[in-house]
């Protein structure tokens, strides 16, 4: 679903980015509620007004994923959907390099090496473009902060999508009376069928949401890490092949390199992640405690292309 999105913003013009983007907040923000209502899980709501540090980082992550879907719908309606679809590429690249400068974690030499590749490849497609790819690194930057912001809350997926709407909610709403007042809003003059699809926008964000969380606790991380890559793979098919974008072939060059590194990461991670099992496993071997058991699953999901959740976000 995550992949087959930009087949979908398409289908709301004339309106544009902006008011897709206000749409998304409230819609999805009524589509959490409801799932909530059905599933009686409203607790958290208390603890979360009780604990104003924790309220300022859901209304950080608010604000970082407002920018991502923003640029994303932009990205999409305005023909950039291959641009768009390499920032989900060089995020998992972009959120080791935060971990190493912002939570001082050490990298084994591969990762350095993929780290490295992928900031070649970003030189690599500013020369291709004749400027930096600002969309993908806007978009791989907004979502790995909103994954860091989202490890501190420590929110389930619908509950944390739930919070962050809400805050988003009052600042969508007021936009799009004013887009009314103006005479400017389509949701109200360009058909029922134009205005069932805007609000459709809510179950559009939280459908793949849902599914996700129901998925991460049934497959292996690692199994889920490597899904994950397929929405930037369909995402950058789909951009070449029915969008019809043009690849010449720096931009080949670019994400081949991106490719390379992901690719390194990868059989990083799960050559690590396989170790540590063998060595849980072997008599007199390591003692499995919390950390041990962490660090296994952190070592699996190192490769996961995000999409904020349980893990990070809400995704395109």
């Amino acid at each position: 679903m995550w992949g087959l999105v930009p087949l979908f913003w398409p289908l709301l013009k004339p309106a544009g980015a902006a008011e897709i983007l206000a749409h998304r907040m409230v819609w999805s923000l009524a589509f959490v509620a409801v799932a909530l209502v059905v599933v009686r899980r409203w607790t958290w709501a208390g603890e979360l007004l009780r604990q104003p540090r924790r309220l300022a980082l859901v209304t950080v992550a608010a604000a970082v994923i407002t920018v991502n879907w923003g640029v994303y719908i932009w990205a999409v309606n305005s023909g950039h959907v291959v641009e768009a679809s390499l920032g989900y590429f060089i995020n998992p690249l972009v959120t080791i390099a935060m971990g190493v400068l912002l939570l001082k974690e050490r990298l084994r030499r591969v990762q350095w090496l993929a780290v490295g590749i992928g900031a070649a490849a970003v030189v690599v497609l500013t020369v291709g473009y004749g400027q930096p790819p600002w969309i993908s690194l806007t978009l791989a930057f907004s979502f790995a902060t909103y994954g860091l912001v989202k490890k501190k809350v420590n929110l389930g997926g619908v509950e944390s999508l739930a919070a962050e709407t809400a805050i988003q909610f009052l600042p969508a709403l007021g936009y799009l009376l004013w887009l009314s007042g103006r005479g400017d809003l389509s949701f109200a003059s360009e058909g029922p069928g134009h205005a069932a699809l805007l609000a459709s926008t809510g179950i559009v964000t939280a459908l793949p949401l849902v599914c996700f969380g129901a998925a991460a606790i049934r497959v292996p991380l690692s199994t889920l890490g490597l899904l994950q890559y397929l929405a930037p793979v369909f995402q950058f098919l789909l951009g070449i092949f029915y969008f019809h974008e043009a690849m010449p072939p720096e931009r080949w060059a670019g994400f081949a390199l991106v490719w390379l590194a992901l690719t390194l990461l990868t059989w990083d991670a799960l050559r690590t992640a396989r170790t540590l099992r063998r060595e849980i496993g072997r008599p007199g071997g390591i003692t499995m405690t919390t950390g041990t058991v962490n660090a296994a699953r952190k070592a699996e999901s190192l490769a996961s292309a995000p999409e904020p959740l349980d893990s990070p976000a809400a995704r395109p």
